[in-house]
């Protein structure tokens, strides 16, 4: 946890408006008791003991921000798939195919799903007798040599107190932007990118496959925050690992509920199909670190399966959070006093003035405004730093998420003023300008150089040197090669004709 510089009148202003809203129409304890608990999946990477054991359903983020080179539209990005090594073959990363990825939006503050934009994958092999992804090198996603290929159909479903109320399907056959294998797989990853991303005919842009994870933070956070001493912060937990990425830019209007109602809430989920035949939710993600460091062990699971208009059940976690008094233990800054309404109105409602719908139902959504234009120089620590429209109206990118929710827990809202921090404050990789932002991810073929060689160099023409005896001039490299392997091979024979022989004299012994 560090210092960070910003603007204190901008952090007083915005303060005084999240702190008038508490103090004007703050969340009553009657009104959060009304909250019925029911049955019905929630952050970040590997939050819950179920999901992380199957990382293909598991959310890791969710953005929602107003597309700063569009602003007439909105763009959502969810990702999957914590912790993908760049290098993990043969079996790259690819979507389930047996899950419905959802993108759900509430637009009216009732807590339920208005719109549903469910994206559904297959796999597509050509060659099932070798075990490459990639045969040869590939130029194009329908290039013969990429051997394992996905697509995706996106189905928009309408909905009214849970129930569909229509369905249409507005993408069929997209396809997947490849895992990056690397430069001599993919010379020009960014161009497969550029065809993966597709546009449909009700004017909605999308992209689903590979990205750097866009989440930047130091995760010995859970070393017991930062190993009781803060002598190790800095450093950036997710630098180098890629995830699956769902994107999609949508005109406005088709998600808000009207002009004068511009709120919408957003979340992902992922449902698997049982062994009934049934789909099941096992995914669910808002805001971030909600069931990271909010949800008890107890209730992780239960909230990766659960709705938003059930979450006055985990109220309890969030008026009377553990965080605060763990630093409190550790570093003896006094935890800030409960219940802590000012995280339900934030998180749950969002700010009033802000980002708070009328007649809103506390429940865990990520609120955007989509009335809020981008701004051409975007603030970190979004809302805190006087920058309305980055977290926690929406998320962007660039937003230090860790920062300002460790911040606003540490009482930030309430009068207790801080900047702590985990001093890591930008991705590693910068982000694209345009759709679908997210930075390219990184390639499996990385690392240091061969011994001797340069970054342009061929390796592969200086074997034959290698392998000749030290100062033979003759032969070609090719002759040299093969005369080695020759003599290799002739080698080989006789030690197993000696070793069977051997054998042999060893069985007709009568001891």
């Amino acid at each position: 946890m560090t210092l960070n510089s910003r603007s204190g009148a901008a952090r007083r202003s915005v303060a005084a408006l999240v702190c008038g809203a508490l103090a004007a129409g703050g969340l009553a304890a009657a009104g959060v008791a009304a909250l019925a608990p029911g049955e019905a999946s929630a952050s970040s990477h590997r939050e819950a003991p179920l999901i992380s054991g199957t990382p293909q359903y598991d959310n890791t983020d969710l953005y929602a921000f107003v597309s700063p080179d569009k602003p007439d539209t909105t763009t959502i990005v969810a990702n999957w798939i914590p912790f993908e090594d760049p290098a993990g073959g043969p079996n790259f990363y690819t979507f389930a195919e047996d899950a419905q990825y959802d993108l759900h939006v509430d637009n009216n503050g009732d807590a339920q799903d208005d719109l549903v934009f469910r994206y559904t994958f297959k796999t597509h092999v050509k060659n099932k007798n070798t075990f490459l992804y990639n045969t040869g090198t590939v130029h194009s996603l329908d290039d013969p040599d990429l051997n394992v290929t996905q697509t995706y159909d996106i189905e928009l479903l309408k909905m009214k107190h849970r129930r569909v109320m229509s369905r249409k399907r507005i993408a069929k056959d997209v396809p997947v932007a490849p895992s990056n294998v690397g430069k001599a797989s993919m010379p020009d990853y960014a161009k497969l990118r550029h065809q993966a991303v597709y546009r449909t005919h009700d004017g909605a842009t999308t992209f689903a496959g590979q990205a750097d994870d866009p989440f930047f933070l130091d995760l010995r956070v859970f070393d017991l925050l930062y190993g009781g001493n803060l002598s190790e912060v800095g450093n950036d937990t997710l630098k180098g690992y890629n995830v699956n990425t769902i994107a999609l830019q949508i005109p406005t209007h088709m998600i808000t509920e009207s002009a004068h109602q511009p709120v919408v809430g957003i979340w992902s989920t992922t449902q698997r199909k049982n062994a009934h035949g049934y789909w099941t939710q096992v995914s669910r993600l808002g805001n971030p670190l909600v069931n990271e460091v909010v949800n008890p062990q107890k209730d992780k699971d239960r909230f990766n399966a659960s709705v938003p208009k059930d979450d006055g059940r985990f109220l309890k976690n969030v008026t009377e959070p553990e965080l605060p008094k763990l630093i409190e233990a550790i570093y003896k800054i006094k935890a800030p006093a409960e219940p802590r309404n000012d995280l339900v109105d934030v998180f749950l409602k969002g700010v009033e003035g802000l980002n708070q719908p009328p007649h809103v139902r506390p429940a865990e959504e990520l609120r955007l405004n989509t009335s809020i234009k981008p701004t051409m120089h975007p603030k970190r620590l979004g809302v805190l730093d006087g920058d309305k429209a980055g977290f926690p109206n929406g998320r962007r990118l660039t937003d230090d998420v860790i920062d300002a929710s460790l911040q606003v827990v540490e009482g930030e809202l309430v009068g207790s003023k801080n900047d702590l921090g985990d001093a890591v404050d930008k991705n590693d990789k910068e982000f694209e300008k345009t759709f679908p932002y997210v930075a390219l991810p990184t390639e499996g073929s990385r690392g240091p150089l061969a011994k001797g060689t340069s970054g342009g160099a061929d390796v592969r023409s200086q074997l034959g040197d290698a392998l000749q005896p030290a100062g033979s001039s003759g032969g070609s490299p090719s002759t040299t090669l093969i005369a080695a392997s020759a003599a290799s091979g002739a080698a080989g024979v006789l030690l197993i004709g000696a070793g069977l022989a051997w054998w042999r004299r060893r069985m007709q012994r009568p001891y």
